[in-house]
């Protein structure tokens, strides 16, 4: 059973590989490929470099980086997911944001999740279906860098203090990758329709 590990300046990772057994993954993965209505985003003109989607409880409004979404409720598949990451992590979460990597040349940039809508030190759990990429953590100072291979149906849950000395990034690759879907689960404490007060790079192109 995965436990939690102790990274610098008071951060926390929980890591388990296989939280899905294969056929569930399986299962999961085509679902999500098939049935989730995937768009394009662009923030200021420039399209993301890969596909996103949003999920979140009815009502529940949230911005970054000029983009805004509402919650509509959830889909019996994507409730029943995030029942599990939230007895895996002990916390419980009202959203949820999917991207969709489509090959290697598609990525998120260096970031933190620690918009004051999250809290003081959110819980941020990312679960990875389809091909497996590398989730990297690089510290703000130091720049220590711990890296994950996450694989499909792997679970990964930063926690502590993590979000405020820990950038992390799913970066491009070179190797013949195919399609990984990631759905990342946050905690919204409130919500606000203007730009974050902390530095993100939630949205940017390594």
């Amino acid at each position: 059973m995965a436990e939690w590990v102790d990274i610098l300046d008071g951060g926390l990772i929980l890591y388990d590989p296989d939280f899905y057994p294969r056929p569930e993954a399986d299962a999961l993965f085509a679902w999500l490929a098939s049935q989730v209505a995937w768009r394009q985003v662009s923030v200021r003109g420039n399209p993301l470099p890969r596909l996103n989607a949003w999920f979140a409880d009815d009502g529940l409004r949230y911005s970054y980086s000029g983009l805004s979404h509402q919650g509509t409720g959830w889909l019996p598949e994507l409730f029943a997911v995030k029942r599990r990451v939230e007895e895996v992590s002990g916390t419980e979460f009202n959203s949820l944001l999917l991207n969709r990597y489509r090959d290697g040349n598609d990525s998120i940039g260096f970031h933190t999740d620690a918009e004051p809508e999250l809290g003081d030190n959110p819980v941020v759990v990312t679960v990875s279906f389809g091909s497996a990429r590398d989730f990297v953590l690089r510290h703000r100072k130091t720049k220590e860098t711990i890296i994950y291979r996450v694989g499909h149906g792997s679970v990964l849950v930063m926690g502590g203090t993590s979000q405020h000395h820990w950038l992390h990034a799913v970066p491009k690759t070179t190797e013949p990758v195919g399609e990984r879907i990631s759905l990342t689960f946050r905690l919204i404490r409130g919500f606000s329709e203007t730009e974050p007060t902390q530095t993100s790079e939630r949205d940017a192109t390594p």
